[in-house]
């Protein structure tokens, strides 16, 4: 049995191995995942912060970039939108932490009005920098429906 069962016990740890690997090769693939997926314009906050009222559109551009859209419903508006998605494991659903959307206004002369930075706090739409919720109107109802589209991807 010298022979034979040496070849036994080395088939055994051979299957052993194998089974090992089969549940471990799926798993590795999670070890480098780091679960944030980043959608959208990347704005810095101390760029932000640089925006001025007063500011040339042309400043703002070379600033903060192009806009995700612009808009001339009761006046001209570039929107800068940006979301973070964040997923336990790979295989888990996608969840949005986070969501913005900067607007920047802009008057007839092409310089910076105000600017409001929204975003979704307890299912509201609410600007972080003045901290105040927008009223119904068509400016709310288009930044309301942009934010509600962000979260449907």
């Amino acid at each position: 049995m010298g022979s034979r069962g040496s070849l036994v016990v080395i088939l055994r740890q051979a299957r052993s191995l194998a089974a090992l690997v089969l549940v471990a090769a799926p798993l590795a693939g999670c070890l480098g995942y780091d679960g944030v997926i980043n959608r959208g314009a990347i704005v810095e906050e101390r760029k932000v912060a640089q925006v001025k009222v007063g500011m040339s559109a042309q400043q703002v551009l070379a600033l903060l970039g192009t806009p995700s859209t612009t808009s001339t419903i009761g006046g001209d508006a570039w929107y800068y939108f940006s979301q973070r998605i964040e997923r336990q494991l790979a295989f888990m659903p996608p969840e949005v932490a986070d969501q913005h959307i900067l607007a920047v206004y802009f008057d007839k002369a092409k310089k910076v009005q105000r600017i409001a930075d929204y975003g979704l706090k307890d299912g509201k739409v609410v600007d972080f920098l003045a901290r105040t919720t927008p009223t119904a109107g068509a400016e709310f109802n288009f930044i309301r429906n942009m934010l509600a589209k962000l979260t449907s991807f």
